[in-house]
């Protein structure tokens, strides 16, 4: 169960995860020895999975980010399992998740540019043997980008 103090710390690192535990003791009026404890706590109870750099994609030259729908025609375990394991050797997939509703898989892609994305949909996508159909969607914006967890 996490107290105010945790939802305090949590807030503060979605924020800005580069904060020592000075600066967190600080923000939080503990000792920094006390903000570290805490934090070395949460990240082992896996509150904190990982800390990472958010990258620019348009700077790394990933000037498209779309939504895919994946639709299978056929399912069963090992439908899925084959299916994973490729989303798992794409780097353009950068999440995927397994939905209710009409369709099965949610994708979020960035790619190069149309013509990549096109690949990605009709080279690696559709061959696969328990993918009927996909759908997609291009970004035009991203009005708010993702942000920390309402804790």
């Amino acid at each position: 169960m996490l107290d105010e103090i945790d939802r305090r710390l949590l807030t503060a690192l979605q924020k800005n995860a580069h904060l020592t535990a000075q600066e967190l003791g600080e923000e939080l009026n503990l000792s920094s020895s006390q903000a570290g404890r805490r934090r070395q706590k949460l990240e082992a109870d896996g509150y904190i999975r990982g800390y990472h750099a958010r990258l620019d994609p348009v700077r790394m030259g990933l000037n498209v980010q779309g939504f895919v729908q994946v639709h299978l025609g056929t399912h069963g375990p090992e439908h899925s399992t084959s299916f994973a394991r490729l989303m798992a050797t794409r780097p353009e997939i950068v999440s995927v998740w397994t939905m209710t509703g009409d369709a099965d898989y949610l994708l979020r892609v960035y790619c190069d540019d149309l013509p990549s994305l096109n690949r990605l949909i009709h080279d690696v996508l559709l061959p696969h043997q328990a993918v009927s159909r996909v759908h997609s969607q291009i970004v035009m914006d991203q009005l708010k980008q993702d942000g920390p967890l309402p804790i």
